[in-house]
């Protein structure tokens, strides 16, 4: 059950960054970083088996790797992004954090257009 190691991971990493917080302050947050990083090292390394499941299912179905490689990089984004604030925001810098949510956002919609089209096109070609 990963689960409960990373529960575990991040009751110790925050038990340790509350003893520290006031002591010193940049090994708390240095503890926090490192924490946040191996819990996201853990969660995308099972990510891989959901990306062979979706190759077989969008192979069997023949539909075109590229919308789902579009997919799988803008959730990517979204979890990168979202990881990347939440950092910023543990060590006091919420501005930041909010200009890479902002930039995930761009890039998100950057990367969603041509779905978008291709999506528009098949609802032009099943028009009478």
């Amino acid at each position: 059950m990963e689960i409960f190691k990373i529960v575990g991971i991040g009751i110790i990493a925050t038990i340790l960054t509350i003893v520290l917080k006031n002591q010193r302050p940049e090994i708390s947050l240095q503890i926090s970083i490192v924490t946040g990083v191996i819990i996201f090292i853990l969660v995308v390394t099972k990510l891989t088996s959901v990306l062979e499941t979706l190759n077989i299912l969008a192979r069997k179905v023949d539909m075109d790797l590229v919308y789902i490689t579009t997919i799988l990089k803008i959730v990517g984004i979204a979890y990168v992004s979202e990881f990347g604030a939440q950092v910023c925001r543990d060590a006091g810098e919420g501005a930041i954090a909010s200009k890479i949510e902002f930039a995930g956002k761009i890039l998100i919609m950057v990367l969603a257009v041509p779905i978008l089209i291709a999506l528009l096109n098949l609802i032009v070609e099943l028009m009478p």
